[in-house]
């Protein structure tokens, strides 16, 4: 296994990775692939390299693209679901269903952690809906809830 910084020709997978991070509750059907074009969503990979903080890792395994941790800077304007201010980055993370819960989600945290910790980015964030296992393995890893609605916590990590 190797994680990488994503290749020009890779973007795409961004995509792909962002709609493999929805959660879906069990027992619910997955939405719609084309969810991920709308506003809300398609933010998170749009126009990707834009400024320095637009930062993406993969996980190849062989030939094969299995994951991917990536982090933008979004802003007050353009509010994504873990924005906490200007200043912070939010991260997006997801693995494909067969290679889940095999420790590559750890090494991908650490590896985006350590990225952003190059450009002396102090702190990031993220989304996770409380019902999601994700959730256990951000609070394993030193993510602190500051800021709860009915169905998901926005999380901060101190790098």
């Amino acid at each position: 296994m190797t994680i990488r910084p994503i290749q020009d020709n890779e973007i795409d997978f961004l995509a792909d990775m962002l709609y493999e991070a929805i959660f879906v509750p069990e027992g619910q059907e997955p939405l719609p692939k084309e969810i991920i074009k709308d506003k809300s969503l398609s933010k998170y990979y749009e126009n990707w390299g834009k400024d320095r903080f637009d930062i993406a890792l993969v996980t190849i395994l062989g030939q094969e693209l299995i994951g991917a941790a990536w982090g933008r800077l979004l802003t007050e304007k353009n509010r994504g679901f873990g924005y906490v201010n200007d200043d912070t980055p939010e991260i997006s993370i997801a693995i494909k269903p067969k290679y889940r819960n095999k420790g590559i989600g750890t090494q991908l945290m650490s590896a985006i952690e350590q990225s952003y910790k190059t450009i002396s980015v102090p702190y990031l964030s993220l989304s996770v809906d409380k019902a999601n296992m994700a959730s256990k393995l951000y609070l394993r890893l030193g993510y602190n809830v500051v800021h709860e609605t009915e169905t998901s916590w926005t999380m901060t990590k101190l790098l």
